[in-house]
């Protein structure tokens, strides 16, 4: 079996993908800061070698294995070995790195301004300012109980806006005048009934927080450069309805350049080692971009991650 490649109308290219770091719609707070969507273009040979190859350098007992393996600190040489040039995967693997906290904010600065541009610049100096006027703990507490308030309810415990907005009146007179974080509370202040509308949306309404989304637009656009027709295999995610992956269809096509979503199927991780492979590298992209995040990046690890990312 061959990979995908020029066909007489057109690139098709088929993918397999995987993530790490998923909280659902929990982007503050949560376990994890770093999402990572991977996807390979490999044949399900390559990919059973390239396991292979991993159990031999890091053996492990368990059936199927995982990205969990690898993350343990006496396998390190085996990252360095799968993302290094003599490795298995450069040129074939691509990972889409989402800062959550950061997504967030984006999200709603977005909702708040109804602007792209505007939303983007303000997030970016929220990014800065906010920290800085409430300290790291303060605005991370912010932007928990807001994210709260945003996250679909899909069943979980009714969540009132009220504290949210508690919090946002007691922590404005501390922002300075004229700055974006005194932008960002007023514009709260003002919105507050679309911000509770938007956390009661519909069930079944596409997840617009849940980063897997996003990652997955990213990663076909990515693949689609040149005017290529992507087809994915994914491992299996709740969130992945029919009617949703049918939206995902428009949303990723047609892109600058002319590629698009051309095929979309879940499979369970087990039935193809593709998303095996994709597993391993999202475990370890997430890793490193974490430690990165937590101020101890570890320099080799983050440079051979380099040529794979895009966020």
């Amino acid at each position: 079996m061959e990979d995908p490649s020029f066909d007489d109308l057109g690139r098709a290219v088929e993918i397999a993908c995987d993530e790490s770091g998923s909280e659902g719609e929990k982007l503050v707070g949560g376990n994890t800061n770093m999402f990572a969507h991977a996807s390979v273009r490999m044949d399900v040979q390559a990919a059973e070698r390239c396991l292979e190859a991993v159990r031999e350098r890091a053996p492990s007992p368990t059936t199927m294995y995982k990205s969990s393996i690898l993350r343990r600190a006496k396998h390190r040489w085996v990252v360095v070995w799968l993302l290094g040039p003599s490795g298995p995967l450069l040129g074939r693997a691509h990972v889409h790195l989402i800062d959550k906290p950061r997504f967030f904010t984006l999200r709603l600065a977005d909702l708040l301004t109804g602007s792209p541009e505007r939303a983007r610049h303000l997030a970016a100096a929220l990014g800065v300012e906010g920290p800085r006027v409430y300290g790291a703990e303060g605005w991370t507490a912010l932007l928990a109980s807001l994210n709260d308030v945003l996250r679909a309810r899909n069943g979980r415990v009714e969540v009132t806006a009220d504290a949210a907005f508690d919090l946002v009146e007691s922590l404005r007179p501390a922002a300075p005048p004229g700055g974006p974080v005194a932008e960002l509370m007023d514009l709260l202040l003002r919105a507050r009934p679309r911000v509770e509308a938007f956390g009661e949306r519909a069930p079944g309404a596409m997840p617009v927080l849940d980063p897997l989304i996003a990652a997955i637009v990213g990663t076909v656009a990515h693949w689609a450069r040149g005017g290529a027709r992507v087809r994915v295999v994914h491992d299996r995610q709740t969130i992945l309805t029919d009617d949703r992956i049918s939206e995902l269809t428009s949303l990723a096509g047609p892109l600058p350049g002319g590629g698009r979503l051309d095929g979309f199927r879940l499979a369970p991780s087990a039935s193809d080692a593709r998303i095996q492979v994709a597993d391993l590298l999202a475990g370890a992209a997430r890793q490193i971009a974490e430690a990165d995040r937590r101020g101890r990046p570890d320099p080799e690890l983050a440079a051979l991650l380099r040529p794979y990312t895009s966020s």
